[in-house]
């Protein structure tokens, strides 16, 4: 898989490489920009009416436009343009809602907006007086390059005047006066003149126009009349020298607004925004004007300027020069012209240089997978060093261990065979390492041990286990099936023992599943069994050291299997003890060891009868409930027996299935292993020989008569115990 990602990330890379290389016409982008484009999603409604586009940052519908003052509704008539739904017959129309001025055409290159304005009129002999402030406070002014003020009387009407002035009335913008004769009639200012019509004159508005007050004033003379109306508007002048004929009250006319957005876009590439110094401040801060830079076309107003697009040069011979005899390569805002031969010269270049870059991927990935492999070799060497390997190898020599039948088993497949350890998988955990439950390849379950090593100490511990387990071979002691030492931690792999520890079955016994007396004495029989083989039957003794019933294991046919051999140690047959730093769990661990640091097989036997103990109460080897005197099981049978309290800590069960003398038999032989001196206590295979006869015959054998008698139990059997009374704990 990791191949086929790498070849196609090198076609990429090739292919890549050969487009920009090679200088080829492949076609041309349309230079128009589409409609849609200029909106800012394509939920937005793009026009209105009559093909009226409505390009961002004005926009029909909420979050269409860039902020309220852009706001356009698209309705049937002009009555309510509050509302944005169409109403009303015929087609509909675009309306500024803040100012409620039906839209005619927006222009983005010019930052302007041409709305219908109404006019502004007199028809009475009075001074009238008209406010315009609608664009107060809003980012739209009054373009003073396209509208003009127009002054015109529908009558020959003399001696009035037209003006505009601020808003507050202080300063005069400019004005128009009419001027009679017998003659000739109405004479407006030459000086003012409205191209080839002479019934009005023009007022030159000045530049940021936001806001004014228009009046009209007719003094009474002789030769003025009252009759007729006196009209004074701003207009888009080109429109009004064109289109205009004669004006009307309630009339409006075409008017041109700038405007500017109140916030600058970043800058990029495509686009930029600039302070427009001809609109004036909006609300304290200043608008501004975008627009596409040379090379790109489209909407500079949009987000991140995605409306301005490259201009395919190209495309249209009149954007280029290159002529006939070049060819043309667009590139991002312009392009380029490029001989014939060069772009032959090109194109080797181009697929010279992917080539080369075809060559230089092949062999670095080739490079990579030989000092990757050469790394993995050399890790798995430093971890085999380090876990144990070579100590291993010279343990196995001079032991004459044989490792024959075990296997060397790759990190790969006990990674594959735990799901790569998974928390899931763990079976038990120890001082030693974590065991998890993993199948093989073959579909065998097994039991992988993943070692905890962190000094040399353990690492001793763990060499130890793999000697010592290559040397036996008993049905009553887990087998090793081999081992993986290439990876940071050192792994084993035994068979799979499917039914969990004595010890949980002894502390959770339950109506499914209960230990009756047979099985309790067929595991003992088995261990002690396991015990005498590794004494005095396996090639060098061997002592175990940590004999418990957490380290008993019940296969599937609930047979007893030894296991951990961690802290265990081979003998010459000429050594008596070993000395040591004391190991062992408290609970098990000989007292004379304790004192001595001398290991003996008796050590064992000691452990052994605290195993035996609970079999035959179904007490812990350590207790928090019993008094501090007697926590231990070791110490508390004991005392028990002495006390004459000896069936008061047998198991209720077996008090039910055993015959008293078959029990006494076996009160017997656990306080002779508990003897705190460790001479006095039998050897594994006596005790296995003695197991071996209460089973067979239900009493113990004539081997206790060599004992003392003062090494016999000595227990009161009541008459009511054979009735089956119920037992309780005992204390002394």
């Amino acid at each position: 898989m990791k191949r086929v990602i790498m070849f196609q990330m090198i076609m990429m890379i090739i292919l890549l490489l050969c487009l920009m290389s090679t200088p080829i016409f492949t076609g041309a982008r349309n230079v128009d920009v589409n409609v849609r484009s200029n909106i800012i999603n394509s939920s937005c409604q793009a026009d209105c009416g009559n093909n009226v586009i409505i390009p961002y940052p004005f926009g029909i519908g909420a979050g269409c436009y860039v902020d309220h003052w852009f706001e356009v509704v698209c309705i049937s008539n002009n009555t309510d343009s509050s509302s944005s739904s169409s109403s009303g017959s015929g087609p509909p129309k675009p309306f500024l809602k803040r100012f409620n001025l039906e839209v005619l055409d927006i222009q983005l290159e010019e930052a302007t907006v041409r709305v219908q304005y109404p006019i502004f009129s007199k028809c009475d002999n009075f001074t009238s007086t008209g406010n315009h402030s609608e664009l107060v406070e809003s980012p739209f002014v009054f373009s003073d390059r396209t509208n003009k003020f127009i002054t015109m009387p529908m009558t020959c009407d003399c001696d009035f005047t037209t003006s505009i002035w601020s808003p507050d009335g202080s300063v005069s913008y400019g004005g128009c006066k009419s001027l009679c004769s017998s003659q000739s009639g109405l004479i407006l200012n030459s000086t003012s003149s409205c191209g080839h019509r002479t019934d009005c004159c023009t007022i030159t508005i000045p530049s940021n126009f936001g806001a004014f007050t228009t009046k009209i004033e007719q003094p009474i003379t002789p030769y003025n009349t009252i009759e007729g109306c006196k009209y004074g508007f701003l207009v888009d002048y080109l429109w009004f020298l064109s289109h205009f004929t004669t004006p009307t009250q309630n009339m409006s006319v075409p008017v041109v607004l700038k405007w500017g957005i109140a916030k600058a876009y970043d800058g990029s590439t495509s686009g930029l925004c600039k302070t427009d110094r001809d609109n004036p401040t909006f609300q304290g801060s200043s608008t501004f004007k975008c627009f596409c830079m040379s090379g790109f076309k489209g909407n500079p107003y949009l987000p991140d300027h995605e409306g301005c697009q490259d201009i395919d040069e190209c495309a249209d011979q009149t954007l280029n020069n290159c002529g006939d005899t070049r060819s043309c390569v667009n590139t991002d805002g312009s392009y380029l012209c490029i001989q014939a031969k060069d772009t032959r010269f090109s194109i080797i270049i181009g697929i010279s240089t992917s080539l080369g870059v075809l060559v230089m991927l092949i062999g670095g990935w080739w490079s990579y997978k030989v000092v990757k492999k050469k790394k993995m070799i050399k890790q798995r060497e430093k971890f085999f060093k380090r876990n144990g390997g070579l100590l291993l190898q010279k343990q196995l020599y001079s032991s004459e261990g044989n490792l024959g039948n075990n296997k060397l088993f790759s990190s790969k497949d006990l990674e594959k065979a735990t799901d790569h350890f998974n928390a899931n998988r763990i079976l038990g955990q120890g001082g030693q390492g974590t065991v998890y439950k993993g199948m093989l390849t073959d579909g065998t379950i097994v039991a992988i041990k993943r070692s905890k090593i962190i000094n040399e100490g353990q690492l001793e511990e763990f060499i130890n286990e793999v000697v010592i387990l290559s040397q036996i071979n008993h049905r009553n002691i887990v087998k090793l099936l081999g081992c993986c030492l290439e990876t940071e931690v050192p792994l084993l792999v035994y068979e799979f023992i499917a039914n969990g520890t004595l010890s949980q079955y002894l502390s959770d016994q339950n109506e499914e599943l209960s230990l009756t007396w047979e099985m309790r004495l067929r595991v003992a029989n088995e261990v002690a069994g396991a015990l005498s083989y590794l004494h005095s039957e396996a090639p060098s003794p061997i002592y175990h050291r940590d004999i418990k019933s957490t380290n008993i294991l019940l296969d599937g046919k609930y047979r007893a299997k030894l296991a951990d051999f961690g802290t265990s140690r081979s003998i010459t047959l000429d050594q008596t003890h070993l000395t040591t730093k004391v190991q062992g769990t408290f609970g098990y661990l000989d007292p004379e060891y304790f004192q001595t640091s001398q290991f003996t097989e008796k050590s064992d036997v000691y452990s052994f009868g605290v195993v035996l103990a609970e079999l035959l109460t179904g007490e812990e080897a350590i207790s928090s409930t019993r008094t501090p005197k007697i926590k231990s099981l070791a110490t508390y049978f004991v005392c028990s027996i002495e006390g004459n309290h000896f069936f008061d800590i047998v198991d209720d069960q077996i008090l039910k299935e055993v015959k008293k003398e078959e029990i006494v038999a076996i009160g017997n032989l656990v306080k002779r292993c508990l003897n705190l001196t460790g001479k006095k206590r039998p050897t594994m295979k006596e005790v296995a020989m003695e197991l071996e006869a209460i089973k067979t015959s239900g009493k113990a054998s004539n081997f206790q008569q060599k004992y003392d008698e003062n090494e016999y139990v000595k227990i009161e059997m009541y008459e009511e115990w054979d009735a089956g009374s119920t037992s309780s704990t005992g204390t002394t």
